[in-house]
């Protein structure tokens, strides 16, 4: 059952796909994404779920500006990005922030540098230089670390922290950034439940906070269906549902996942809680920072 579904009417529209397809890095392998019509207003807290590599990953990075549709129209905060300038498309990701299942942390970078690069965007050059020196704002990064409680590992290099510490400062980081649109793949897949809850938690008060859209992909479906109001459930690159917590069947789900284990190349039906997605990322474009505000 696939739709277009926005929850608040005539709330203003974070996201909004017709139509689009996106090709995987090589054109010859096909479409990661298949004629996806989707709409997601802002504030809204939306979960995706579904098997490995049914197209999860891909569409947070195409809803990040990091690979052009192949075919359709998207719009973010009302603008097509492949229609602005670089240097409007760049302002507009200003406004997106992608946090990658594990990011992409410098392993000899203290932890406070790795956190205020949130800041990347609002700073000059000359900031960003003498911050990695000296860093200009400690105190931010450590108020966004004490909310995972990682405050002491401020200055702690990152290659001395755990799979799951790595990934709470990659939320820490996404603190300090100024986005309206949260954008996270698999937060949880290295962290036990406790911490998974607290993560969940802290993310979706920082977003209701500043009336952000939070679009979190996640394995672990009773997450999902447990903090989310509206969970979208891909395959194949396609959307198999899009409905509301209350509406969502375990029949539904577990339809989900088991017509993906009948694939040759799919993941088994319910994957365990941490187990990392395997989806192929399609390119990004050349301009597109890495691991900060997209």
């Amino acid at each position: 059952m696939s739709s277009s579904h926005s929850a608040n009417g005539a709330r203003e529209l974070a996201f909004a796909l017709t139509d689009v397809s996106v090709r995987y890095n090589s054109a010859r392998d096909g479409f990661a994404l298949q004629g996806l019509t989707l709409s997601i207003s802002r504030g809204e807290q939306v979960a995706l779920i579904g098997p490995s590599g049914a197209g999860k990953t891909t569409l947070l990075h195409t809803l990040a500006c990091a690979q052009q549709p192949a075919g359709g129209q998207l719009h973010l905060f009302g603008q097509d990005p492949w229609r602005l300038s670089g240097g409007q498309r760049h302002r507009l990701r200003a406004a997106l922030f992608l946090a990658p299942q594990m990011p992409p942390l410098p392993p000899r970078q203290r932890v406070v540098n790795a956190v205020l690069a949130g800041l990347l965007p609002q700073w000059s050059v000359w900031q960003a230089l003498t911050s990695l020196i000296r860093p200009r704002a400690p105190h931010i990064a450590f108020e966004a670390l004490a909310r995972f409680n990682l405050q002491d590992k401020l200055y702690t290099r990152v290659d001395r922290l755990s799979g799951g510490e790595r990934q709470r400062c990659g939320m820490a980081r996404l603190l300090v950034s100024s986005a309206q649109a949260f954008l996270v793949d698999e937060p949880l897949s290295a962290l036990d439940p406790a911490l998974s809850a607290q993560t969940l938690a802290v993310l979706q008060a920082e977003a209701g906070a500043r009336n952000a859209t939070l679009l979190c992909s996640l394995h672990q479906v009773e997450m999902a269906r447990a903090h989310f109001p509206r969970i979208i459930g891909l395959r194949n690159g396609r959307i198999v549902f899009d409905v509301r917590r209350e509406a969502l069947s375990d029949a539904m789900i577990a339809e989900l996942y088991r017509s993906a284990a009948s694939g040759p190349d799919e993941a088994p039906a319910l994957q365990d809680a941490g187990e990392a997605g395997g989806e192929a990322l399609p390119a990004h474009s050349d301009d597109m920072p890495r691991g900060t505000n997209c």
